[in-house]
């Protein structure tokens, strides 16, 4: 041991050698103070595999007493144990390794967390290695049971649930009558909650009993089957603040449990991390072939049924046309190419896009790489300007289509993606035109024009989009639009009032209202019915902003829900008021319960605790597209809004990564 000098690189002093420690092999040396008295720590092959022991001084160059052990050798024979101590918030905790990924390679490392306790004169209370490890975990999210504090000492294990990926994590397994596992320090808030989900697979079936703090809460059946599952039952007695909870197999054998928890159970990790995506249909009770048929269904209505909004033109193009505005808008047309590469239609994608590059896309001039955002059938232009949604979805469905199907077969997806990127990027400075995302906010503009760059539009906002771009546009700008995410998370933030979940159609950079003069702006209308909907994508895919992505959730659903939840209608001032002009669609001026926002509140399901978002889904799975009480027919925004809605709930809209 030796001092160092300020410079922290140099010696100060002459190396010590350390006397007093066992004989052995020793490493990973780990050093800490508290009240006064300094700890040596470190890994220590007493016999076969490494121990954690320490030593003990009134200075940090020693002299130390060895006192012994913290950690003995690992039970599952995991030679490797390095470690580091540390004190947060008044408690001590340790972190070590362990092969529990990997139990066939002991020296593959994982990483434990256990408390570590003194006592009274200073010593290191041994530590017992634990499964659960420390902290609390939210009843409303799942439970991993398997990771247990307590278990029966006969008929409960614990193994993988798929061997050959370990990283899947593990099951539970109930094989007799009492058999059960404990898990500690469960939050149960102070709303009760409703009723318990359980992944289980059980080939015989059975039924299950949860406890809490000693007090029956739910009796759980377990139906027979070969494929996993989440089931669920009503929670008879629910328990508030913090309990430890026991699951018990009271009939039936050889239960296997994944997960359980609280109410909706909403997931924890994003697709990027997990390349996972949620079914809720499925968690809801509906088989795999009736979310099939249902999907198929629902695209057919948009691309091929009575209500589609596709048409193709000659053997090469298409375009999907907003039929009440009589009009192909870069909004459809980049959704259409986002479906499509989504269900891995290059057709489809290949037709909108020619038709995009051939009418709507400025080769030259002042908008050069962007799209005009509305035109007539037959390719005419109806305005010039672009809007910025439509480039936001160009760029990433462009993206997605060369991870997809590559660059070689007759269109170079990511160079044209690049383009749109690099054009917008030159006109830095300019005045008349503008980059589609503000370099000075880090947002993306409502339009990229001297008028529209002075606000945004809160439905644009599609953070994970960014990340996207980060990760594959290979265009040396990934460190600018991984800040663009984070800018466009902290900007939702402030667009949604926090009593009612409502955001205005447009706003400030700043998420303040325009106060515009016009009908279109302030108000909770058509734009605004999609911020649900984007913010269950981000959820989905990144999941960077959960706490917060879940209030909203919850929020904006018990809005609508307390509206009545087949009544809600489809325009509101943000703070829930009715409002005094409704915005025309099309030829018609009504308040109506939309089947666009309808969908889109499904969507956020996928980020809600509360157990009513169960409803929102039922309600859509339910809705028909057909013509309103007035006669009014949206075929192409209620229709597209539909289809999103079932490809986010049936796990259908994905990241693509590049095959």
């Amino acid at each position: 041991m030796a001092k160092l000098k300020d410079n922290m690189k140099e010696l100060a002093s002459a190396p010590v050698l350390i006397e007093g420690l066992p004989e052995g092999f020793k490493e990973g040396l780990f050093v800490f103070e508290r009240n006064g008295k300094y700890y040596l720590t470190f890994p220590w092959v007493k016999d076969k595999t490494e121990t954690l022991a320490y030593a003990m001084g009134n200075s940090p160059s020693g002299p130390f007493e060895f006192k012994g052990i913290i950690m003995d050798e690992s039970p599952t024979g995991c030679w490797t144990n390095h470690h580091s101590i540390v004190e947060y918030n008044g408690q001590w905790y340790l972190f070590y390794h362990h092969n529990d990924f990997s139990p066939e390679a002991d020296k593959r490392r994982s990483v434990r967390i256990d408390s570590l306790t003194f006592n009274s004169d200073g010593t290191i209370v041994k530590v017992k290695p634990t499964l659960r490890g420390v902290g609390i975990t939210d009843a409303r999210m799942k439970i991993q049971i398997d990771r247990y504090s307590a278990i029966s000492k006969k008929g409960a294990s614990v193994s993988f649930v798929n061997d050959e990926n370990k990283f899947e994590g593990w099951k539970c397994r109930l094989e007799k009558i009492k058999s059960w596992v404990q898990y500690n320090r469960v939050d149960f808030g102070s709303q009760p909650v409703q009723e318990v989900k359980m992944s289980v697979k059980s080939d015989k079936g059975g039924v299950v009993k949860i406890v809490a703090d000693d007090e029956d809460i739910a009796t759980v059946k377990i139906p027979a089957g070969k494929d996993w599952r989440v089931v669920k039952a009503r929670v008879e007695k629910a328990p508030v603040g913090v309990s430890d909870i026991r699951v018990s197999l009271q009939k039936g054998a050889s239960v296997e449990i994944d997960w359980i928890g609280f109410d909706a159970v909403p997931w924890s990790a994003g697709a990027f991390e997990t390349r996972k995506y949620r079914n809720f249909f499925a968690e809801m009770g509906y088989s795999q072939a009736e979310i099939d048929a249902k999907l198929e269904e629902v695209f057919n209505d948009v691309f091929y049924g009575v209500n589609k909004v596709y048409f193709e033109v000659g053997d090469s193009m298409a375009y999907i046309s907003d039929l009440k505005n009589h009009d192909v808008r870069t909004e459809g047309m980049s959704y259409g190419m986002m479906i499509a590469v989504q269900f891995d239609r290059k057709d489809i994608f290949d037709r909108l896009w020619r038709w995009c590059k051939k009418y709507m896309q400025h080769q030259k001039g002042m908008f050069e790489g962007y799209f005009a955002w509305s035109c007539q059938t037959d390719g005419t232009r109806n305005s010039e300007g672009p809007a910025s949604d439509g480039e936001l979805y160009y760029v990433t469905s462009l993206i997605f289509a060369s991870n997809r199907w590559g660059n070689e077969s007759g269109i170079n997806y990511l160079a044209e993606a690049q383009n749109i990127l690099d054009c917008s990027m030159k006109k830095v400075g300019k005045d008349a035109v503008t980059p589609f995302i503000s370099i000075e906010h880090q947002l993306i503009t409502f339009t990229p024009t001297r008028f529209g760059a002075k606000f945004t539009d809160p439905s644009y906002h599609l953070p994970a989009f960014y990340e996207v771009w980060a990760r594959w546009a290979y265009d040396g700008r990934s460190r600018f639009w991984r800040e663009c995410a984070e800018r466009s998370r902290e900007y939702l933030h402030k667009s949604i009032h926090p009593v009612t979940g409502l955001n205005p159609d447009y706003n400030n950079y700043d998420g303040s209202l325009l106060h515009s003069d016009g009908i279109i702006g302030d108000a909770f209308r058509f734009d605004s019915w999609r911020v649900p909907m984007n913010i269950a994508l981000d959820y989905s895919w990144a999941c960077a902003d959960r706490e917060w992505q879940q209030e909203y959730g919850n929020k904006i659903q018990n809005f609508l829900y307390g509206q009545g939840l087949y009544d809600f209608k489809d325009q509101y001032n943000v703070d829930g008021s009715p409002v005094k002009e409704v915005l025309q669609a099309g030829e018609y001026k009504q308040l109506r319960h939309s089947l666009g926002l309808v969908a889109t509140a499904a969507a956020v399901s996928l980020v809600c605790t509360d157990v009513k978002c169960e409803e929102f889904v039922k309600q859509l799975w339910e809705a028909k597209h057909v013509p309103y009480e007035d006669g009014y027919l949206d075929k192409y925004y209620d229709g597209l809004l539909r289809l999103f809605a079932f490809m986010h709930l049936s796990g259908r809209y994905q990241i693509i990564f590049p095959q």
